[in-house]
């Protein structure tokens, strides 16, 4: 039975390899400053280094060849709060209590018992701040100057939730833009939101240039509504998309020089990945996955495999390809290794990676297993090349993808489609339709889209990957099988 937890009571030093120990009173053996940046619904084809052919995105593919690429990157869940509840806490979002999409009507959010990346980086001395999308709870006991950040300027929560964008609800308050704790517009125009949040994270790191800072950028790009602003419209040869992925490979172009004008290249791990897959029923307002199947909502690799580059020069290897799992619940133990700082006591299901960033030879994923839960109901798991899938629904684009901003079969959407609730709303909304999987056994290695089962071949992989499930049902449940999980901890309340 593999070790699905790993308990960090107390993680001190740096990653060999990544670092040495140092005072942040000393510029040039001051620990490592943080800057994580998140795009929205980016799919793994939507970069130049994954493949993409119809956008540019020359500075994105410059971290690549500066750094680290990584082509087995993970989040937890294909859906936008689980996936930064994961993020932020080293835990799969079962685990936190958070799953799916919260809203304007959301009574729940992070728990204030949770320990965050934010938390962890300013116990060690950090500036912190958060420039973009939160979705973690929109109440003021959920926001982010409460959780470890010093700074917060952007959505509460997705920016769909809007009467002037969104396809098909009409029941929304206005869209608030915050800072700090206080709302300062009110339906601001999306075509300057990429820019806005830019501007900020430059004059951050121009004005923390001499301290350690944690920088993180959750960009509302590219979830639907899309919008570029009016320097990057009709630029790109993808159309309204590639628009705005060109303006988002901007901004990271842009931190990247604020970097370098202040002399911190060499001090500062910049980290660029996508919360989930491509929101694909909204064809051509939507991204690629590549050669993933499926994207945003589902567990095939389309959903939940990420792009992801990792930049520090002098600590990781240019030009690099890492082909190992790992996920973003690594990057709080790992971050936590590489600038000293203490976890506390809860349980966290990810693990040190520094081994991968540095580039040591023989360096192998920490994960015996990973596993792909859609809220509690535990959908598939990985080991090595191998990824089974236990029978579970599914969402598939119901018919031919939508355009401009509308999903897949718009026109026969019915009234009573809004009130229905669970996987069949989403589907009716959105314009997918339900299916479902059999057991079914897929080797990545050879098979990364996912189409050939071939578990009737392989019994014994079969067998070896269920009886690997079962420490993940006896922690973190199971609803398809009617587990309760022993390890689970409740999401904050209102």
């Amino acid at each position: 039975m593999p070790r699905l937890l790993l308990r960090w009571c107390c993680v001190v030093g740096l990653a060999a390899g990544l670092g040495s120990s140092a005072s942040a009173a000393d510029p040039k053996t001051a620990p490592p400053n943080i800057v994580l940046i998140f795009s929205d619904d980016q799919g793994y084809g939507d970069l130049g280094c994954y493949g993409a052919k119809s956008f540019k995105t020359p500075h994105l593919d410059r971290m690549a060849r500066e750094g680290m690429r990584f082509t087995n990157f993970y989040v937890s869940e294909a859906v936008c709060s689980a996936s930064r509840a994961s993020l932020l806490t080293g835990c799969y979002a079962v685990r936190v209590g958070l799953e799916g999409a919260l809203n304007h009507t959301s009574k729940t959010g992070i728990n204030p018992d949770e320990f965050l990346l934010s938390e962890l980086c300013k116990q060690q001395g950090y500036a912190t701040a958060i420039y973009g999308k939160w979705h973690l709870g929109h109440l003021p006991k959920f926001n982010p100057l409460r959780h470890g950040f010093d700074e917060f300027l952007g959505l509460p929560y997705p920016n769909d939730c809007s009467n002037q964008f969104h396809p098909i609800v009409r029941t929304f308050p206005p869209l608030p833009l915050i800072e700090g704790e206080k709302v300062i517009a009110e339906e601001p125009d999306q075509a300057k939101f990429t820019g806005q949040l830019t501007e900020r994270a430059v004059r951050f790191i121009e004005r923390h240039q001499d301290r350690p800072f944690f920088l993180y950028v959750p960009h509302v790009m590219p979830h639907v509504p899309i919008h570029a602003s009016e320097k990057f419209r009709g630029q790109s040869q993808g159309g309204l998309y590639g628009d705005t992925i060109e303006e988002l490979d901007w901004s990271v172009g842009e931190i990247l020089a604020a970097l370098k004008k202040h002399g911190l290249d060499e001090r500062t791990l910049v980290i660029f990945t996508s919360d989930n897959g491509p929101f694909l029923s909204y064809g051509s307002h939507a991204g690629s996955a590549g050669p993933l199947r499926g994207g945003k909502l589902t567990a095939f690799e389309g959903g939940v495999r990420m792009p992801c580059l990792m930049r520090w020069p002098g600590k990781i290897p240019a030009g690099t390809v890492c082909d190992e799992l790992s996920a973003t619940i690594d990057l709080l133990p790992t971050i936590a290794k590489l600038i000293g700082g203490k976890l506390s006591g809860n349980t966290i299901d990810g693990r040190d990676i520094g081994p991968l960033l540095a580039g040591k030879a023989g360096a192998k994923s920490p994960h015996e297993a990973y596993f792909y839960y859609n809220g509690s109901e535990l959908h598939a798991i990985r080991a090595g090349d191998w990824k089974l899938h236990f029978p579970h629904p599914y969402l598939e684009v119901n018919g031919t993808p939508g355009k401009d901003g509308k999903p897949a079969n718009f026109a026969n959407l019915k009234p009573d489609d809004l009130t229905k609730s669970g996987m069949t709303g989403v589907a009716s909304r959105h314009g997918y339709r339900v299916e479902k999987t059999g057991l079914e056994l897929y080797n990545l290695k050879d098979d990364i889209g996912e189409s050939k089962n071939v578990a009737a071949q392989h019994p014994e992989v079969v067998k070896r990957l269920q009886a690997l499930a079962e420490p993940a049902r006896a922690e973190l449940g199971d609803s398809l099988t009617g587990r309760k999980g022993s390890g689970l901890r409740p999401a904050g309340k209102e």
